[in-house]
């Protein structure tokens, strides 16, 4: 989107608010998704509750971004559809999100990889200590 703009390429453009829009629709069922993915996994030893709340707030911002940046483009969209002069503004702004939303995303997947992937962290905390059965039946 960020070329077709530059290089005022309505066709880019509108492909781009396009794919935006439909990112943010899918963003919904993968937000709703989040709540019963962690009832599955928080109570797996070595699963820390405080990564997977780190991730929950991470992603609630994500996800709100997202719906405001797939909002711009159906309104840059809309925009363009009526020859409104504003329509290159909203696709600037409608671009501008995306760059953030791009980032809080990945900021969120970063979280959500260090909860089951404690390799990528230079720390490494657990809430809940791993049991060892041969231990507790005094084998």
């Amino acid at each position: 989107m960020l070329y077709s703009i530059i290089k005022n390429q309505n066709n880019g453009k509108i492909t781009g608010a396009f794919i935006i829009a439909g990112m943010a629709i899918i963003a919904i069922p993968v937000f709703l998704t989040g709540e019963p993915a962690e009832e599955s996994v928080e109570d797996l030893a070595g699963i820390s509750k405080t990564l997977i709340h780190d991730h929950e707030e991470a992603s609630e911002k994500a996800f709100w971004l997202m719906e405001a940046t797939g909002a711009f483009s159906l309104l840059a969209l809309v925009l363009y559809k009526s020859k409104s002069a504003f329509s290159s503004k909203a696709f600037l702004i409608a671009c501008a999100f995306s760059a953030i939303s791009f980032l809080a995303m990945a900021w969120t997947g970063y979280l959500g990889g260090k909860i089951r992937h404690p390799e990528t962290s230079n720390t490494f905390v657990v809430d809940k200590p791993a049991t060892n059965s041969k231990t507790e039946n005094g084998e």
